[in-house]
């Protein structure tokens, strides 16, 4: 797994951008009678957090080309992700996928309702770029739900894996299972024909079991996937839901070259206040970690842990923060002194 060669780009991701409509607070769907409209989409989430740190990052998608489709647009460039690969639908039917969340608070949970049927992305193409986008980077990233979107999408998605891979990029892939797209075993039969086109895997050890049907702890399904494919890396969030309002989080990341597990204390009693994209902001920060410092694993965890904690505390689906503010928040965590209360 090469990651020191230069490219255009240090990560290219591909995947749908969808409108995200809230209620302001903790209001309901069902009672408010407004919502604060945001980008995002599990794709862009963990490579926005990588742009932010300083990788030259950008996203694969096809948007409507309409006002919304500008929006999106420009929120992407407003994140530091470049916009050169979206191209835009200008059929009567363009649509942009939208989802409209609920924030939880005990004990009622957090609620989404999806609106993301026949949307402008399941009509992207390989044709849709010239063949210089597959040498154009140093890893590709995308996950399972742009698999389980569509038929139509998913033979692209799986010809870009093949294609970059053929061009010498290393390849990410996120399983990221979603229950309202396809089944365990649909997930399990396709997911499996691509793994061993992948060099980087973030896979939770609840979708292992359940997707995947792992038996044993944590660590030896982990390993075991680099056992039965050509895979290099495999990250593992652990998350523990104490209430919508509070979490813990840590992870493992597995090097198979080293036959080495790497971990770190979690980051305990989260101030949640919006966990959406936050296990996306953990694969921002882990990716940030390998390509800006190559075989450094327990530092690629730490940057995955570090932002992910952050951005539970951030609403909206999208990242904010700096390369320094995530180095202050791991010094901080390693510190067993007094931590001063405000950054003054």
């Amino acid at each position: 797994m090469e990651l020191t060669e230069k490219k255009e780009f240090d990560l290219l991701s591909l995947g749908e951008i969808m409108l995200r409509l809230s209620p302001p607070d903790n209001e309901r769907i069902t009672r408010g009678d407004s919502f604060s409209k945001q980008a995002g989409g599990a794709e862009l989430n963990a490579i926005t957090g990588a742009a932010m740190l300083g990788l030259r990052c950008g996203i694969i998608s096809k948007l409507p080309a309409n006002d919304l489709g500008v929006y999106i647009k420009n929120r992407v460039r407003l994140c530091g992700v470049s916009d050169d690969y979206l191209v835009y639908d200008d059929d009567k039917d363009a649509r942009l996928g939208v989802y409209y969340y609920e924030n939880g608070a005990y004990p009622r949970k957090p609620r989404i309702v999806y609106d993301r049927k026949n949307t402008s992305i399941n009509k992207l193409s390989v044709a849709d770029y010239d063949d210089s986008l597959y040498s154009d980077t140093r890893c590709f990233h995308t996950s399972g739900i742009t698999l389980a979107l569509s038929p139509e999408l998913r033979a692209t998605a799986i010809e870009m894996i093949k294609r970059f891979k053929a061009q010498g990029a290393i390849i990410s892939f996120d399983v990221n299972f979603r229950g309202n797209l396809w089944t365990g075993a649909e997930a399990k039969e396709c997911i499996e024909s691509i793994l061993p086109y992948v060099d980087i895997f973030f896979c939770s050890e609840d979708t292992a079991r359940l997707t995947f049907l792992k038996e044993g702890d944590a660590k030896s399904i982990m390993k075991s996937f680099t056992e039965e494919y050509p895979i290099s890396i495999v990250a593992s969030t652990q998350r523990i839901v104490h209430s919508p309002k509070r979490h813990t989080f840590g992870s493992i990341i597995y090097s198979a070259k080293d036959d080495t597990y790497y971990e770190e204390a979690p980051y305990t009693d989260i101030e949640v206040v919006d966990r959406i994209g936050s296990g996306d902001a953990y694969i921002s920060g882990v990716l940030y970690g390998l390509l800006a410092h190559p075989g450094e694993y327990q530092r690629a965890l730490e940057y995955g842990n570090a932002i992910s904690a952050l951005k539970n505390t951030i609403p909206g689906d999208l990242l904010c923060t700096d390369l320094k503010e995530i180095q202050g928040i791991i010094k901080e965590h390693k510190s067993t002194g007094r931590i001063a209360e405000m950054d003054r």
